[in-house]
């Protein structure tokens, strides 16, 4: 399948051949499951003190008193430790040890990037997850890795017909709600367009403040990345020298 290369001006310079990578079965539940998987095992383990509600003076009485049997606090009759009690401790707290990370094969873990990466060709699933877009999918850039300039990022996203995405992505910045505000995540932020280069790049500091706009090298390219919150069809640029990078291996 051949596709138009355009400039950073938005001008079609070129066509080049897809990798038959963009031609993979559209599989939802390996990508949800590769997603999942990867924001599981970033989670750190987390639970209460070990002897959390134990430190007390407490002592069970023994029988023959006529009051419950628990532990109540030497030189009174206030209860302690139990879960019912006033600063007991808890019956059944997160525990450290408990493992919160997933495996997933690493077959399927592949078979869900390469059905990831070809739905960012498929417009119908790209509209699906709300981006705005005049391109003609997938995108495919040549010089967007020398761009160094915010400036310059925002004039090539214009020439090609996606920086509507990103102002809705501005736009769609929201303060969470509930505590997740007070503990370092304070807005929601949509995700907006998301550059593929073949390397380390300029583009990475030139972009990196655009709302929603993130960049990923190829190497380190993973599902999430191209289907964030397991919903598949990111808006994608894909710098040439990436798909000849993608051709090279053989994808």
């Amino acid at each position: 399948m051949g596709v138009k290369i355009i400039d950073i001006g938005g001008k079609v310079v070129g066509e080049i051949e897809l990798p038959k990578v963009f031609s993979e079965v559209y599989r939802p539940d390996l990508i949800k499951r590769a997603v999942l998987a990867s924001q599981a095992n970033r989670l750190q383990p987390y639970g209460s003190f070990k002897y959390a509600g134990l430190l007390k003076s407490a002592r069970y009485w023994g029988t023959g008193f006529g009051v419950a049997r628990v532990p109540r606090i030497a030189g009174g009759r206030r209860a302690a430790i139990v879960p019912q009690a006033r600063g007991g401790r808890r019956a059944h707290p997160p525990k450290p040890e408990k493992v919160l990370s997933e495996k997933i094969n690493k077959k399927e873990r592949l078979l869900a990037l390469k059905s990831a990466i070809a739905a960012t060709a498929n417009p119908e699933l790209v509209s699906a997850r709300g981006h705005i877009f005049e391109a003609e999918l997938p995108v495919v850039a040549e010089g967007v890795e020398e761009l160094s300039r915010t400036k310059e990022v925002v004039e090539f996203l214009k020439s090609a017909g996606l920086y509507d995405d990103v102002k809705r992505a501005k736009d769609g910045i929201k303060i969470r709600a509930g505590k997740g505000k007070m503990r370092g995540r304070r807005y929601k932020k949509p995700k907006s367009v998301l550059f593929v280069t073949s390397s380390k790049c300029s583009l990475e500091r030139a972009a990196r403040n655009l709302p929603g706009v993130d960049v990923v090298r190829l190497a380190e390219m993973s599902v999430e990345d191209l289907a964030p919150g397991t919903h598949a069809g990111r808006l994608t640029v894909w710098s040439l020298h990436a798909i000849e990078r993608m051709q090279e291996r053989g994808w």
